[in-house]
This record gives C-alpha cells, structure tokens and sequence, in this order.
C-alpha cells in the first residue's frame, strides 16, 4: 500500500481499521478545491464530511455577470452534491453554529453533531450591519449570496410586472463588489424597462461610500475610472456619507403588489428615499465563531500560520476570508480563496499521513478584472491600470468559465495541479 496516498490501516481479524474524520465547514472556493482534489487523489482511511446550508455555491467571480443578466444561475454556482459525489464525501445540509474543539465536534442547527480529527472551515464572511439601526432589519446583506438572490430575482419579477412604476434602490458601500453590484444591476433593470419600451428614467440608483473615494484599497487610476464610469452611467454618487439609519417610511400597492418604501438617514443629516437597500460593507465574521475559542483578530477571523492551521488549535484549518494569515494579511478576495485551495489540500493531507506540513505564501500583487456591469472590464495591477474594454470582459469570461470547468464533472476532469 503506498504510504503518500493511504493512512496506514491495521489489517488483523480482530481490529477494525482505524477510519479518520476530515470535516470540512462550508462550500467556499477553497473547499471546493480541495474536494475536486480529494476526488482525484483519494485518501484510503479516511472519512469525508462537507457541512454547507445550501445545496450549490455561487463562484464570486461570476456573481455580477449574473445579477446583470449574462449568466444562468447553473453557470455560475458550483452543484455541492455532485462535488461531494465525486470526492466520495457526504454532504450535511444545515449550518453549523457551534464548535465543541474538547470532543471535537461541530454542532450543527438541525442535524445531529459531526465528529471529527480534522476541521477545516471556509464559510466566507458577511457585510457588517450591527452597528447601523434599521439595517439588519431592512437592508439586504450581499451574503449569504442566496437570501441576496432571492430578493433580487423578486425585484426583477417587480419590474418586470409594473414597469412604468419608478423605482429607487441603494447600495450602501462602495468597494468593488458594491460598485460592481451597482453597475450589474442597472444594468439588467434598464434592459427590463427597455423591453417594457419605458424609460429607464424611471430607475434611480444611489451608491453610499463612508470614504471620500471609491474602491479605497485600490490605486487612484482605479478609483477615477470608476467615478467616472458610474457618474456617466447616472448612478447617485453619495461619497463621504456615512449610514446610520434605516428606517421604513410608508407602503404603496401598484397594481396588487405592495411596495414597501424605506429612508436611509446618513451622519450628515442626509436623507434619501429607497424601494429596496443593498449592504455590501467591509466584511465582517458570523457571530458563532467568537464563542469556539479559537483564536481570532478584532473582527472574528481565524488566526492561521503560514500552514492555514489555527494558531491556537492544530487540528482546525481555515481558508477563503473567513481566515487571515498572521504573516501575510491580504484583502478579502476571491483569488486567495482560489489560490489557497491547493495548498489547503496537500496540508489536510499532510496532516491526516502525519507528515509535516508545508508553508504557504500568498502572492502580494494580483490582478483584479472588474467588470462595469456592460461587457466590458477595468484590469489593475498595483500601479497599472487599463481603461475599461470589452476585450478585457472576454478574459475575464474566459477565466472565469475555465474555473467553473472543473466542476462540470461530466465533461471529464481537467488538470488540478494548474493551480
């Protein structure tokens, strides 16, 4: 039996072999990864449990394609079931909400507890709304990305049905997954009132940034660009203005349909009048995570070495934002998700073999492909950034779509090592 790909299992009458429990928590990029490679090098010895409240994942990078129309649901979410087939896992569908690290445990909302030798968490991040009044209550959070996309296909639904009906929506952030979110859905809105052969005057978006600039981790040229992307595109730029309230003000029924209307009252003493509010803040950590007792940062993300192992309890892994690397801090981004997935792999490996485990060290630049919500794409690259173009969207697509490839299991498996 080859040691490097099989736990070492007893084989007498009288002594079961010993079978390991790798649990992992969420279906996030990472996770993803790790399951397609498990599919093609499996691991003898070991048990397989993939804890995730939905039964697909949306791939981020395609996520404002789709709200802006251009992609179907099914081409940019990654079917968990068939994943977890492939790599001979079971899928658990509920969320876990507690950890029990003395008896290692996961203890889920519904579903009996998962016991495992092995943790490794991916669950991604979510905008913080705590401290705004009205917000949790009455704004839609970009993630979970399912409840955003329920509410979305319901607003597009709304239009579609009373078109000539002015509409105003908000996003309250303005990095680039809320300018993204911005441009996406002006997009798709404008081409329903199109369709409708009414004005696309009748749609008003505001986009709120506490900051003075857009995107304020990029360079300068990249925020430019973008003001004046979304000041052409008509979008209510509110720069500088900070949210502290919402609060709903009065219902309206057009044509049987009650349209709820709601106030977004910002530190300055400015207020603005919205049918439908979009969070898309700094991210933050689910609130369950500070109650494990693993080491986090101030705002609830898992500590982890170099290794992607907890830097207080050795047998728990995370990846994807949910983590933060204690030497190498990185912004909250889909592409070290995707990058630290086959480093995540080979160190659960390593670690259920009980050989020693490999450092990994994320890239400091990396190029970002934003899209503007028209089939064309802003690249940025530290300093250097190019004008938005369609040739750009086209990479972009193309990258895109490649990485859902490895997913569409009945085309054949492609080379995992690429990345």
């Amino acid at each position: 039996m080859n040691q490097k790909n099989s736990l070492s299992i007893q084989t007498s009458k009288n002594i079961q072999p010993k079978i390991k429990d790798l649990v992992l928590i969420g279906g996030g990029h990472s996770h993803a990864i790790v399951l397609e490679m498990f599919g093609i090098n499996p691991l003898l010895g070991v048990r397989l449990t993939l804890i995730s409240p939905d039964p697909d994942t949306p791939y981020s990078g395609m996520l404002p394609g789709h709200i802006a129309g251009f992609y179907r649901h099914e081409e940019c979410h990654i079917d968990l079931q068939k994943l977890a087939n492939f790599a001979q896992a079971q899928l658990y569908l509920d969320s876990a909400i507690k950890l029990d690290l003395k008896n290692h445990k996961v203890i889920c909302a519904n579903l009996p507890a998962v016991n495992f030798d092995v943790l490794s968490i991916d669950i991604g991040s979510t905008p913080a709304t705590i401290s705004v009044s009205g917000a949790t209550e009455y704004a839609i959070a970009a993630k979970p990305v399912p409840i955003l996309l329920q509410h979305w296909y319901q607003l597009l639904k709304r239009v579609a049905n009373n078109p000539q009906e002015p509409i105003s929506i908000a996003i309250v952030g303005g990095g680039a997954g809320g300018v993204e979110l911005a441009l996406s859905m002006q997009t798709h809105l404008h081409q329903i009132l199109q369709q409708n052969q009414q004005p696309i005057q009748n749609l008003t978006v505001h986009l709120f940034q506490r900051h003075e600039t857009l995107l304020s981790n990029y360079h300068h040229s990249v925020q430019d660009q973008f003001q004046q992307i979304l000041m052409k595109r008509g979008i209510n730029l509110h720069l500088g203005e900070t949210v502290c309230q919402i609060a709903p003000l009065h219902s309206t029924l057009a044509n049987r349909e009650t349209k709820e209307i709601f106030e977004i009252k910002c530190e300055s003493g400015l207020l603005v009048e919205c049918d439908q509010i979009f969070w898309v803040t700094q991210a933050s950590a689910p609130q369950w995570l500070k109650t494990t007792g693993l080491g986090t940062d101030d705002q609830g993300f898992i500590l982890v070495e170099d290794t992607l192992q907890s830097q207080t309890h050795p047998e728990v892994f995370a990846a994807g934002d949910i983590a933060t690397m204690v030497n190498y801090p990185r912004p909250k981004a889909g592409v070290f998700a995707v990058r630290q997935g086959k480093p995540l792999f080979e160190n659960l490996q390593r670690t259920l073999l009980g050989q020693p485990l490999k450092p990994y060290k994320p890239q400091e630049q990396y190029l970002s492909l934003i899209g503007t919500g028209d089939k064309r794409a802003i690249a940025s690259k530290g300093s250097v950034t190019t004008p938005p173009h369609q040739l750009l969207w086209c990479w972009k697509d193309w990258i895109d779509r490649r990485f859902m490839a490895r997913f569409r299991f009945g085309e054949g498996i492609r080379d995992a090592n690429r990345w």
